[in-house]
């Protein structure tokens, strides 16, 4: 156990499924999952370990932002030695070719934060999703008939819903980014460290071009369309 997590070793799965909202968690555990254990709620971050079509998988919330995803990623790896980490988290976008409700697998996480700095005394702003792990899913959405959009985004420290847009955005990569979001960057960047696996899906909820006010059941489709990728992409 950690001060962050209860759970005893071998009480969580070697794949977990990470939303950043524990309540999150809690309606893929129970929608999904059989045989569900609840195994952590500390800080109320809950987690829970069942089996979906035979397979055993945890779902564990993540919180908001890099400091928090990395602290529980990296106990995840590091303490209950679990090997891969998929994110299914939503996103806004500044890019007008993306749609609100698409759904994004990030290959390469951007960011000004000094998350490996004060880590690992790593200077990157760029880290890499895990290719084969990608390619696990990409193939899955492929069999499924599921449009995904697969490319770079970017993990930002604050939430640029409240932010000057001219001054966030003079921020950004020259090259195209497809979506931003909070968390990816620490997990990619903890995966390499440690030599785990980490995947990061998106459904994009807001945009810079389209104000459009999306409905609540269109909402849970999409949500629903990428927890199923998720996890008919385990193995």
């Amino acid at each position: 156990m950690t001060p962050h997590n209860e759970a005893k070793k071998g009480e969580i799965a070697k794949i977990v499924l990470m939303p950043g909202d524990p309540m999150r968690a809690k309606y893929i555990a129970e929608k999904y999952l059989e045989d569900v254990k609840l195994v952590n709620t500390i800080r109320a971050m809950y987690a829970y370990t069942g089996t979906y079509r035979g397979k055993e998988v945890t779902v564990m919330g993540h919180g908001m932002g890099m400091a928090s995803i990395g602290i529980y990623a990296y106990e995840l790896y590091k303490f209950y030695d679990v090997e891969e980490i998929i994110r299914i988290g939503t996103s806004g976008t500044h890019n007008k070719d993306i749609k609100l409700l698409d759904v994004i697998l990030a290959d390469r996480a951007y960011s000004l934060s000094k998350f490996a700095l004060q880590f690992n005394d790593d200077d990157v702003m760029v880290v890499p999703a895990t290719s084969d792990l990608n390619e696990r899913i990409l193939n899955v959405a492929n069999s499924k008939n599921i449009d995904i959009k697969c490319g770079q985004i970017v993990s930002s420290d604050v939430f640029d819903v409240y932010v000057d847009k001219e001054k966030f955005l003079k921020h950004m990569p020259k090259d195209e980014y497809l979506a931003v979001e909070m968390e990816a960057y620490a997990l990619f960047y903890l995966a390499g460290l440690l030599n785990k696996k980490a995947a990061c899906l998106l459904t994009v909820v807001d945009s810079m071009y389209d104000k459009t006010e999306v409905s609540a059941k269109d909402r849970e489709t999409s949500l629903d369309k990428m927890i199923e990728l998720a996890l008919d992409s385990i193995k």
